[in-house]
């Protein structure tokens, strides 16, 4: 699913190595992060990768994510010196994953879908001849409904992508009014049926609680992708976001028993297709979770490239995250230099429980403490007192070693969270 700002401005971006400026910091010496420090990881978590591509055709006014309008006004695209810049952020960040494998790729943004065929396989291949690449590793793409996306779909395949990810939303079309997308339901259809014949697995993206969004009308949705044979579903809850248009101009959305009713009768449906819902936004048939955000949720390592993209990386003594530069008129030219962060800082030691908390209690059939240990290099006593307090109000359940949510705390997840804080 993709998000942006709230305003729909046109970018034109000039790439020029001077404007010292505009640059912004240099990877910390690989020294500095190995040097003593209060954890003591015993191993690193799997790696993946995250490429951002920040342009779309229009923002959307529920969005909040690092992404720029582009329109055809501008120009082309700088597809090729944006993958330039790409590039030169991958080479000064490889001294931090060096030697270690990358066991999936995820291209978000934005849209990546509007860079050309011919421009993904170029980047699919700087990353190849870069990166040590699991023989099995999952390579995901964000692309919007649209036909002029969709008519690429085939190509995509081609040049190396194994899994794509659509953010239909809706087959509605007064649903996708609502809601600013560009693309209809009749584009959306077509988009999906075709993203099933071409790939192995994909995944929709589909809201719920629109703007005048009835029970029956989300479960019409719901149904409608489950006959066309996608494998994988996430399904978001609209929120309207700080910073964006429906913030400054809130729709009047369902009411909350409606959107409670929605998601009951989404989790209906699925299951009794067959899927499972293995994280609290996603469902999926076997073999067909999307193995990139699991390492999110199960605290694994990723770097990200990209104007924007965050990072989170693990060292013997020390996890730090890193953010690149946002605007891509300073990410272009700050990457080339080899000064794409605009920060890097240590995760602090007290904050380690609840970051892995907050991610691994998402996850439908919980984990091991044992993990808990290995991937934060904190004790588990510190999970003591809160686990207890979840256990007993219903929202954990406790056997052993594995912790999982209940049904319960499934439903009232954030409460859930807010207890390891």
């Amino acid at each position: 699913m993709t998000a942006a700002h709230m305003t729909a401005t046109t970018i034109p971006i000039q790439v020029s190595n001077g404007a010292s400026e505009a640059l912004g910091q240099a990877n910390p010496d690989i020294g500095q992060l190995m040097r003593p420090g209060l954890l003591q990881l015993t191993a690193l978590p799997p790696l993946a990768l995250y490429v951002h591509i920040p342009w779309c055709i229009r923002k959307c006014p529920y969005c909040d994510f690092n992404s720029h309008a582009w329109s055809d006004t501008a120009g082309p695209l700088p597809e090729q010196p944006y993958l330039d810049a790409l590039c030169a952020d991958l080479e000064a960040a490889l001294p931090l994953i060096w030697g270690r494998a990358v066991h999936s790729i995820f291209i978000g943004g934005g849209t990546p879908s509007l860079f050309s065929p011919q421009a993904i396989e170029r980047l699919v291949g700087d990353l190849r001849a870069r990166l040590r690449l699991t023989p099995d590793c999952e390579i995901t793409m964000e692309a919007n409904p649209g036909t002029f996306e969709r008519e690429r779909f085939k190509a995509f395949r081609t040049a190396g992508i194994t899994r794509l990810s659509i953010g239909v939303q809706s087959f509605s079309d007064s649903a996708l009014s609502a809601i600013g997308r560009v693309h209809d339901g009749a584009q959306a259809e077509a988009a999906v049926a075709e993203a099933v014949r071409a790939f192995d697995t994909c995944n929709i993206d589909i809201m719920y609680a629109l703007p005048g969004q009835s029970v029956a009308a989300c479960t019409s949705d719901v149904d409608k992708a489950l006959a066309m044979g996608v494998p994988h579903i996430s399904l978001y809850h609209l929120t309207v976001e700080p910073n964006t248009h429906f913030a400054k101009y809130p729709p009047v959305l369902p009411e909350e028993d409606d959107a409670y009713a929605m998601l009951d009768r989404i989790t209906e449906r699925t299951s009794a297709a067959g899927f499972e819902r293995y994280e609290v936004s996603a469902y999926a048939r076997k073999d067909h979770a999307c193995w990139h955000n699991t390492n999110y949720w199960e605290f694994g390592d990723y770097l990200g490239i990209g104007a924007g993209a965050h990072s989170k990386l693990s060292f013997a003594h020390r996890i730090i995250r890193q953010v690149r530069l946002r605007d891509p008129r300073r990410y272009m030219p700050a990457a080339l230099a080899g000064h794409a962060l605009s920060s890097s800082d240590d995760i602090p030691h007290a904050s380690l429980g609840f970051e892995f908390m907050l991610n691994a209690l998402r996850l439908r059939g919980g984990f091991d403490l044992g993990r808990f240990t290995e991937r934060t290099g904190v004790s588990v006593s510190q999970l003591d007192e809160p686990m207890r307090r979840a256990v007993a109000k219903g929202l954990l359940v406790r056997n052993g070693n594995h912790v999982a949510p209940t049904p319960l705390g499934f439903d009232f997840l954030s409460n859930l969270q807010e207890m390891f804080l």
